[in-house]
């Protein structure tokens, strides 16, 4: 579980993560946190959440956000917020790292899901790309469905494939939560 001031990174997709307050500090209403993204990061998948909303500030540098297909700069001093069901993703292509207050409202167990998807890169276990890999991709989409969603294929199928493909994945050894990443 997260706790305030506790630091997540991933190697791979060039961010870090440090928990200002969270679920269980705020009784579920708030999830926040600074996130760092340094310079050249990558892309991740476009992806959206279907209950929360997101405020994003940028506190330094500069930062991309694709949303809905297209992508807008945000600077330092701007603020963006993105509404549920909200097609979106952030990276950094500058030269110089970009800090961001970033809050999820409600908080639900978002934290559980950076945890996991940060530990599993620190410990080798995604691809180039920063993503899992597809078996375990498919018990992450399953029990973060309520919190985090790819935006293709769409979710009916997305649906159908990890209840079809969750049993493989157990089988397998894949788990959609990893205690030894949770605090």
């Amino acid at each position: 579980m997260a706790i305030a001031n506790k630091v997540i990174h991933n190697p791979i997709t060039g961010e870090t993560i440090r928990f200002q307050k969270t679920s269980r500090d705020t009784h579920g209403a708030l999830l926040e946190m600074e996130s760092i993204f340094y310079p050249f990061s990558k892309e991740p998948l476009s992806h959206y959440h279907p209950y929360q909303t997101e405020l994003f500030m940028v506190q330094e540098g500069r930062i991309h956000i694709r949303i809905n297909g297209t992508v807008k700069e945000l600077v330092k001093g701007e603020k963006l917020e993105i509404a549920p069901n909200t097609i979106h993703s952030m990276w950094n292509p500058y030269t110089k790292k970009a800090k961001l207050t970033w809050k999820v409202q409600p908080a639900m167990n978002t934290e559980y899901l950076l945890e996991t998807g940060m530990g599993l890169a620190v410990n080798g276990r995604v691809g180039k790309k920063g993503a899992p890999g597809f078996l375990q991709s498919i018990l992450i989409l399953k029990h973060y469905k309520d919190v985090y969603r790819l935006a293709k294929p769409s979710y009916s199928l997305q649906r159908i494939l990890t209840i079809i493909l969750s049993p493989l994945a157990h089988l397998a050894g894949y788990k959609p939560v990893y205690k030894e990443y949770l605090d």
